[in-house]
């Protein structure tokens, strides 16, 4: 990227910003229309540029230390980790150096720090990508390790952070034929039946996204609704459908899917996909809690969480949050498990399900549950699903999936499933 990547750089200076300062989420900050302005190279580039600082914050921040007596102003902090990223992954310093001096120049407050900015980034550039490879791995931030580490131990979690220092690869849910979709799209299929792409490029670049072969999902995300087995012909909820993987996953199955979300905007996105599949499923604007249609043999409650199990797609998370909102969140998952119990019929299945990594929301929330409702229990039986390893089960009877998991095979999301039986 040389100087004529300035709008790209100065875009993704301010996307670090507003996510380290300000608490804002990356897809807010592009639904906002953050990248609006810029050509589709220089968006992919800005993104790509703030995703990529993000993941190895932790690690910028080590390289720099030692050339700075104090931590500069924010404004300087962000465009010194951004050159930095930049330098070690090999771009020639000096339009590197050149733009972020800039950057730092056109702010009033920091005008003052161009010589700093310029003097530690040519130290920066001297180590070059050696020095970036010698560092260890990115920490999580400390609101969020230490609770990992009480939850999982220390060597789960520097696991967890090599998967999400590492990225995700594509994981796409094939509609009929997973083998069909691999040989296609020149991916594997992994023990769960999904289909994993390294390298993917431009998604609706594929072989059949066209023709609706398949749709993008993580491998974790697509198991809580094969934990339902034999799904065809049944009335099925899907209580927090957007993006929608998991109601064309019952639809293709055969169910027959409500599909319910709060958002508009987001439902319709949730149509778009199920039509480009060529899938059906009725599909309903409401809260959760105002959705009161009853006498559903299977409910999937993919519950609002903290989404600590995306951090490998979303490193902004550890930044944007600080945990302060977690609680109200665990809150609302209570209250959804017992609103959604009384839409089921009795003898029907809930799947609780969260893309977290907190037990809290979680392992707790099943063994709350199970106090609660003397009618309820959890179906250990549909654990024996393809590809679910021993290990994954939990004592309440559900599945706990990291990060640090298939390793091998380039991990998986963060997550954690029950499925609940009510009494005949």
């Amino acid at each position: 990227m040389n100087q004529t990547g300035l709008p790209a750089r100065r875009t993704a200076h301010h996307l670090l910003m507003q996510i380290t300062t300000e608490g804002r989420l990356m897809a807010e900050l592009i639904a906002g229309g953050a990248l609006n302005q810029l050509a589709n190279d220089d968006r992919a580039r800005a993104q790509r540029l703030a995703t990529d600082a993000l993941r190895g914050l932790d690690r910028a921040d080590r390289m720099l230390k030692p050339y700075l007596k104090k931590t500069p102003p924010d404004h300087v902090m962000n465009a010194l980790r951004l050159g930095v990223i930049e330098l070690c992954g090999g771009e020639a310093a000096h339009g590197v150096v050149n733009a972020y001096v800039e950057i730092v120049g056109r702010n009033k407050r920091t005008q003052a720090m161009k010589g700093l900015t310029n003097a530690v980034l040519r130290k920066i550039a001297a180590e070059g990508p050696e020095g970036w490879e010698k560092r260890a791995v990115p920490l999580t931030p400390g609101w969020l390790r230490q609770p990992l580490v009480a939850a999982w131990g220390r060597e789960a979690v520097v696991g967890m952070e090599a998967a999400h220092f590492s990225g995700a690869p594509l994981d796409l849910t094939a509609k009929t034929d997973a083998d069909a979709v691999a040989k296609a799209t020149g991916g594997t299929v992994l023990p769960t039946g999904s289909v994993r792409i390294t390298n993917a490029g431009q998604v609706t670049s594929l072989p059949g996204y066209d023709a609706g072969e398949w749709w993008v999902q993580d491998a974790a995300a697509a198991i809580p609704v094969k934990l339902l087995g034999d799904v065809k012909g049944l009335k099925a909820l899907d209580l927090c459908a957007a993006p929608g993987g998991k109601a064309m996953q019952l639809a293709a199955a055969g169910a027959d899917v409500t599909a319910v979300d709060l958002s508009e905007r987001r439902m319709e996105r949730v149509q778009e996909n199920l039509t480009r599949v060529g899938l059906k499923a009725r599909t309903v604007v409401s809260d959760a809690f105002a959705f009161e249609e009853s006498g559903f043999d299977a409910i999937l409650l993919d519950a609002p969480c903290s989404a600590t199990g995306t951090i490998r797609r979303h490193p902004d998370l550890p930044y944007a949050k600080d945990g302060s909102e977690f609680g109200a969140l665990i809150d609302q998952q209570e209250t959804m498990i017992d609103h959604a119990l009384g839409l089921l019929k009795p003898g029907g299945r809930l799947v609780f399900c969260t893309c977290s990594l907190l037990p809290d929301e979680g392992e707790v929330q099943v063994e709350e549950a199970l106090s609660r409702h003397s009618d309820l229990t959890v179906d250990t039986e549909a654990l024996n699903a393809p590809g679910i390893e021993p290990e994954w089960i939990t004592e309440e009877g559900g599945l706990r999936l990291r990060p640090d998991y298939w390793s091998d095979l380039g991990g998986m999301d963060g997550f954690y499933m029950a499925v609940l039986q009510k009494a005949e």
